[in-house]
This record gives structure tokens, C-alpha cells and sequence, in this order.
């Protein structure tokens, strides 16, 4: 006696959920994102806020120097800042971190990448 057994055949697999990944936005040309970044914070007075000037930081290392010089810059002004609180030099610290916003920003301007747009 043979028999059948009633097999099915593998349908289509199921796939997982599908991840939809959005493109890197591309840097082009080198700066324009760190600059855009900048003009952001810079609008919504948000320098000072945790998270923003590293984000800035992190956003040149697509940037060509001139740029990138100014973030790092920037960055070096917040950390002094951030070390400086609730002491004497705290506002003097602050006021580096503005100033190194405002280099930047001409940097921004000078490299052709106007960071008030």
C-alpha cells in the first residue's frame, strides 16, 4: 500500500518587516551640512543646549578644513564652557563659545556655504 501524504509546497517565505533606510544626507558641497547645523543653532539660540555643538562637531567630518577647523574650534569653546560652570570664568566661557559660533559663521560665509540661509 503506498500512499499520499497531502504535502504542501513552501509558499513564498515571509520576510521580516522591511526597513525602509533613508540615504545619508550628502555633504555637497563639503561644509554645507556642518553650516546648516550651525545656522540652526544659531537661529533657535540653541548653542548651549546639550547635544547641539557636538552634533555640529560631528556633522564636519564631511567638511573640508577651513570648516571643520571652526567646529573643532567650536567644540573646544563649548567643553571650556561646560568645565567652566558655576565658576567666576563662567560667563567669559560663554561668551568664547559665542565667539567661536560667529568665526565659524564667517567661515561659513567666506567658504561660500552662508550659514544665515
Amino acid at each position: 500500500m503506498t500512499g499520499c501524504a497531502d504535502e504542501k509546497s513552501p509558499g513564498p517565505s515571509p520576510s521580516g518587516p522591511s526597513a525602509i533606510v533613508s540615504p545619508a544626507p550628502v555633504d555637497d558641497p563639503p561644509g554645507l551640512l556642518t553650516c546648516r547645523h550651525l545656522a540652526m543653532a544659531v537661529r533657535n539660540a540653541s548653542l548651549m543646549e546639550p547635544g547641539v555643538v557636538q552634533d555640529i562637531v560631528a556633522t564636519s567630518t564631511t567638511a573640508d578644513a577651513p570648516v571643520a577647523d571652526a567646529a573643532t574650534a567650536l567644540g573646544r569653546a563649548y567643553a571650556n564652557a561646560l568645565v567652566s560652570r558655576d565658576t567666576r570664568g563662567e560667563p567669559d566661557a560663554i561668551a568664547a563659545v559665542s565667539a567661536a559660533a560667529a568665526d565659524m559663521s564667517q567661515v561659513c560665509a567666506d567658504s561660500g556655504l552662508d550659514s544665515a540661509n
